[in-house]
């Protein structure tokens, strides 16, 4: 009887237990708190004077409400976007004709960016499908490259061309760059990234997007930005040619006069 007994209490002591974990569950009608990003970066001005051979910026952030288990579990994806001023670009086309190369085509495109950088925690395509990425405007095949009035029509096969040849230009010009692998996580929310600015940097307005992803779905975005502009001497001389165009051509010309005069003087005695 008492074993009976001892038993009985077990059980309900168990069942007891249970139910108070079963209370101390959320209920499904309880809203979760969604993720969302906080981010920054190292700097926000970049001066360049004469002597600039290039620097490099740090993006860092957090997720905020944060479900990931531990930094290297892979619970999310984040892919980091910084776009430069937008510029027109011109492609040219060049052909053999009676043994000489010539310009033989071109096309003009409007709204490119002058600087485009994709750095993320894994190549794109396993964080997204096409269609995502091509909606936020993340990676190379999502560049959006406009191009202008041309007297002649193109067909889809040269457009496709020309736009790649622009990216491969802006590539060896370390102006276009993809760097999977490149974003780390530190612990369960924080992560950072480190963007190369080359020394041929444009100078302008930056703008840095930052995208937070689970299983190919966009969880949270954010924004910073960074201004890059010309310091010194070359401040001075950047903001007189657009200020103050005549007479900056003029100081330019009186300068070669200048300078030539005296160079042939030199050459004169020797």
């Amino acid at each position: 009887m008492t074993r009976v007994r001892s038993m009985f209490l077990l059980v309900t002591t168990f069942l007891l237990a249970a139910g108070g974990l079963a209370a101390a569950q959320p209920s499904p009608g309880t809203a979760v708190q969604k993720e969302a990003l906080d981010v920054d970066l190292s700097s926000h001005e970049v001066s360049i004077q004469t002597d600039f051979s290039g620097i490099k910026v740090v993006v860092f952030g957090a997720v905020n409400n944060s479900r990931q288990p531990s930094a290297a579990s892979g619970f999310y994806d984040v892919a980091v976007v910084l776009r430069g001023p937008e510029q027109a670009i011109i492609a040219r086309r060049k052909d053999r004709i009676a043994g000489l190369w010539v310009n033989a085509d071109s096309m003009a495109f409007q709204d490119v960016p002058s600087f485009y950088a994709v750095l993320s925690t894994r190549p794109l395509n396993e964080i997204a499908d096409e269609a995502a990425l091509l909606r936020y405007g993340i990676g190379f095949e999502s560049l959006a490259l406009v191009p202008r009035y041309s007297p002649r029509p193109h067909t889809k096969a040269e457009y496709d061309a020309f736009r790649q040849a622009v990216i491969e230009i802006k590539k060896r010009e370390k102006l276009y760059r993809e760097a999977p692998f490149s974003v780390g996580f530190i612990g369960t929310s924080l992560f950072r990234s480190t963007i190369d600015l080359p020394s041929n940097v444009p100078v302008g307005d930056y703008t840095a997007d930052v995208f937070l992803f689970r299983e190919g779905k966009l969880l949270s975005a954010a924004q910073s930005s960074i201004t890059i502009g010309k310091g010194g001497i070359g401040q001075f001389v950047h903001q007189g040619a657009f200020k103050w165009p005549l007479l900056y051509g003029f100081s330019a010309v009186l300068m070669a006069f200048v300078f030539g005069l005296a160079a042939s003087a030199i050459f004169r005695k020797g």
